[in-house]
């Protein structure tokens, strides 16, 4: 049985979960999120315990079986707690600002980037002195998040030589040595 699939799931406080029609849909303080199930995944809400079961052992069941869990898993933290993204610009001259869920962006191109986020979104830009210009988002879905998250690293992704793009705040990038150390 799959390790992650078999694991019950405890409902937080102030959440509520209902499955209508194989759709899982969850309420809470961050919001309200919702997921499709495919047929055959059951769902079972017993003493504030979520169990996801699987109807056999083919292969198709036991690969969907872990997967409903950690989505509903991430629906139930997401609309409890949140899910964050910090995300910081490293370069000369970029910057970022935002009016509302209106994001525009200075990357070193010729013409600014203009991104609308999601109204699920949360967005906060800060530009301190000393720091990289930094984008802050916050929201009740992970995937939601992790979409947006993914489409503006895609602005200016992170080069291998010095480091300059858009990343993940933490995020340890391996950089190469360049000309100069071929020449030795």
């Amino acid at each position: 049985m799959s390790r992650v699939g078999k694991m019950p799931i405890a409902i937080p406080s102030g959440v509520t979960v209902d499955v209508i029609n194989d759709v899982v849909v969850a309420k809470g303080p961050k919001g309200e999120v919702s997921q499709a199930i495919t047929d055959g995944i059951s769902i079972d809400i017993t003493d504030g315990v979520l169990t996801v079961n699987r109807p056999s052992e083919s292969k198709q069941h036991r690969a969907l079986h872990g997967l409903y869990r950690a989505l509903i898993n991430n629906m139930l933290v997401g609309v409890s707690q949140g899910h964050n993204v910090r995300q910081e610009l490293i370069g000369v001259g970029y910057k970022v600002s935002n009016e509302g869920n209106r994001v525009e962006f200075v990357l070193g191109y010729s013409h600014k980037i203009m991104l609308e986020i999601p109204k699920e979104i949360k967005v906060i830009t800060e530009t301190l002195k000393g720091q990289p210009p930094a984008i802050m988002m916050e929201c009740a879905d992970k995937q939601l998040l992790g979409q947006i998250a993914a489409k503006i690293r895609s602005f200016r992704k992170p080069e291998p030589y010095k480091g300059k793009g858009i990343r993940f705040a933490g995020e340890v990038l391996r950089k190469k040595a360049g000309k100069s150390a071929a020449k030795k």
